[in-house]
């Protein structure tokens, strides 16, 4: 869901019909609380219907009425008035139940995958400590790495950076990335050695 500051959706004062849809929008973009209170009270039940439409029983449909809302405050400046507000604020509602359909199947699905895997058997503790042992030579032999090849061993192993991406994010070529990260096995290994005898 939308994260932010928390912002008053209920007018201060004043009755909603006092200004237009566009001037309560023109409003909202100049930091009027008020006005996101008056917008929020003319068009929250039909933003609530059109995302329970959408979602057909989820539980999250407040939960995104009021991320609609929150989006709209930080929209309003860019609102050109090339829709109605009412229309504005459905795509502004659709965009987010979209992102928050594609969220849920992602969430499944992994649910999904995670049931499928079989539990792994369990270490021993002599194993656990073997792993643990392993884990610092490991961590102390990359710290012992000169920067050009800890920033490739990082990006690529640790962080799974594609290495054509980490190729550009580094400024080098690809075939420069795959030296060094030969290089960088080969110090590791050599550090662990010594480590180990």
């Amino acid at each position: 869901m939308t994260e932010g500051k928390v912002l008053p959706l209920r007018r201060v004062h004043g009755t909603v019909d006092e200004m237009s849809d566009r001037a309560l929008v023109s409003a909202v973009a100049q930091g009027d609380q008020a006005a996101l209170g008056a917008l929020y009270d003319r068009f929250h039940r039909d933003v609530y219907r059109f995302i329970a439409h959408l979602l057909c029983g989820d539980m999250q449909v407040d939960d995104l009425v009021q991320s609609t809302f929150i989006e709209a405050h930080r929209s309003a400046p860019r609102f050109r008035g090339e829709s109605t507000v009412k229309t504005w604020l459905f795509g502004i509602s659709a965009n987010l139940t979209r992102h928050h359909q594609r969220s849920e199947a992602r969430r499944k699905s992994a649910g999904d995958k995670l049931a499928t895997v079989p539990l792994a058997n369990p270490i021993t503790p002599g194993e656990a400590i073997t792993l643990e042992q392993q884990r610092r030579w490991l961590a102390a032999a990359v710290e012992m790495l000169s920067p050009a090849l800890k920033e490739v061993y990082v990006l690529c192993v640790i962080e799974e950076v594609p290495g054509k991406e980490a190729a550009q994010v580094l400024g080098i070529r690809e075939a420069s990335l795959w030296r060094r990260l030969t290089d960088a096995r080969t110090a590791l290994r050599a550090a662990i050695e010594e480590m180990q005898s």
